[in-house]
């Protein structure tokens, strides 16, 4: 929310078409929720796949809703419930089309550095990241949660308040030409790709289709823009033709390899925390980093070749990134307090892929554990890797390996292959879904444990961390203990 209107009458009208009847509200926000809606909110009655908006436009009204974005043709529906927008469109569903026209106009009126980054792992780490560090440079406005596809994009943008000094969005996609779009609606000054791996590959020929679907991104940049590359990824000429083939301005690479414009010189990894010595376009740059992880203290020179692109302060941002801490479901980190002692749980169950479970695996064998602790992988399905699933899920034996891992729990018939590839004696159980983990999972669990949980989506295995979490009530943050030990 904000403290004036986000949109006066006649601009939302000017940019959708639209016309106002009945009694809106002053317009502070917007969502497409009525779950999550803020009094104030323009509330758009998205066609959805299961449900019609419209049939939540009066509840949306009646929790404070500023206004309704309503097709013409049902207008009168709502005739004495509230303000709302009536549009016209041509397409399959006119609110949207008024969404996306609203988040163009949005972008239109703003003079804020704009950011959008993509890539097939540590998207949404590395747009928290810059919101965390520029926030204390400036107004920033970003994406929430993983809000990166055809809705979530538009929605953001009309969110942006035209004061904002920076505006963070995260772009995602399934299929190519998925991004062509979205990165057009916000012409970035800046485009990161993080990385591309295997995710989503069932939809594509090979991983050479998938960082050209990324390298897309590039298509929006604003004249004279930045794009910003991952050196050290098999596929940085690919994604670099894609970066000159643009608009863009200059490209600047990150990563560890000697050529890398922003370049890791030593990485030390801690338990809890990382420690970055780095080169920033030649800028002598040391930060902690509040995440633990490689992959974390990769994505953060991505984070830093932002900041420099867009002329933000370095030495603040690198500040910064000592307080930052991982967002829920991607790498949160919980003490869990036993009966006879403390085990620890680090929470990866947004999502998961080969890259991104061999990630966390390399991040768990790096926790302390107690005297009689182990490490537990819990791992649920990664899905989308096509023809090639069972041998992606097979070959985490030798990150399980490498990791020294003690103990791995499975949910999912993918996962059984890994459970399968492994010797006896680091096999937990392998279930048919989270569900059934759970009980077993709580009766292994023992002082001392360091436990990850990780799997794709619809797996749920965040059932597994809550169940963790619910049996060891007063759980709390060891992050915030062990940065509190560092101030001191």
């Amino acid at each position: 929310m904000t403290a004036s209107p986000l949109w006066t009458p006649e601009a939302l009208e000017a940019a959708t078409g639209g016309s106002l009847l009945g009694n809106p509200k002053p317009i502070t926000g917007a969502s497409i929720d009525t779950r999550t809606l803020q009094p104030g909110d323009l509330f758009f009655a998205i066609r959805g796949e299961a449900r019609d908006g419209h049939d939540f436009v009066r509840d949306a009204l009646a929790r404070g809703a500023g206004a309704a974005v309503v097709a013409a043709d049902r207008a009168e529906e709502f005739s004495g419930a509230g303000g709302v927008l009536a549009v016209s469109g041509a397409g399959e569903d006119p609110i949207l089309e008024a969404m996306r026209a609203l988040g163009a106009a949005s972008r239109r009126r703003t003079d804020a550095g704009i950011v959008a980054v993509t890539g097939s792992v540590g998207k949404t780490g590395t747009k928290e990241a810059l919101l965390h560090v520029l926030s204390a440079q400036g107004r920033t406005h970003a994406s929430i949660a993983s809000y990166n596809n055809h809705w979530g994009v538009p929605l953001t943008l009309a969110r942006m308040p035209a004061d904002s000094d920076y505006g963070v969005f995260e772009i995602g996609m399934n299929h190519a030409r998925e991004i062509v779009p979205l990165t057009a609606m916000v012409r970035p000054d800046i485009a990161l790709i993080t990385t591309v791996e295997p995710v989503h590959i069932e939809h594509f020929a090979s991983l050479s289709a998938i960082a050209d679907a990324k390298g897309e991104i590039f298509s929006g940049l604003s004249v004279g823009g930045t794009a910003i590359i991952n050196r050290d990824n098999p596929n940085f000429s690919r994604l670099l033709a894609h970066a000159h083939a643009s608009q863009a301005g200059r490209v600047v690479t990150f990563g560890e390899h000697e050529e890398a414009d922003v370049r890791a010189l030593r990485i030390v990894m801690r338990p809890d925390l990382s420690v970055v010595d780095a080169s920033v376009m030649g800028i002598p740059v040391t930060y902690q980093l509040g995440t633990p992880g490689r992959h974390t203290a990769m994505n953060s020179l991505g984070v830093m070749a932002v900041v420099h692109a867009l002329g933000a302060d370095l030495a603040r941002a690198a500040l910064s990134l000592a307080a930052l801490k991982p967002p829920v479901g991607r790498g949160e980190r919980t003490a869990l307090k036993l009966k006879d002692g403390e085990a620890f749980l680090v929470d990866e169950s947004y999502n998961a892929n080969p890259a991104s479970v061999r990630a966390a695996l390399a991040t768990l064998s790096g926790i302390e554990t107690g005297s009689r602790g182990r490490r537990i992988a819990v791992l649920g399905d990664m899905l989308e890797l096509g023809a090639a699933a069972e041998e992606h899920h097979r070959s985490l034996a030798s990150a399980v390996e490498e990791a020294g891992i003690d103990l791995v729990f499975t949910a999912g018939p993918m996962m059984r292959h890994l459970f399968e590839a492994l010797p006896v004696s680091r096999r937990g159980v392998s279930a048919g879904a989270s569900s059934d983990l759970v009980d077993p999972l709580l009766g292994a669990l023992r002082a001392g444990d360091a436990v990850m949980v990780k799997g794709s989506n619809s797996i749920r295995m965040g059932r597994i961390v809550e169940a963790l979490k619910a049996r060891y009530a007063g759980a709390v943050d060891r992050a915030e203990s062990a940065q509190a030990a560092i101030r001191q």
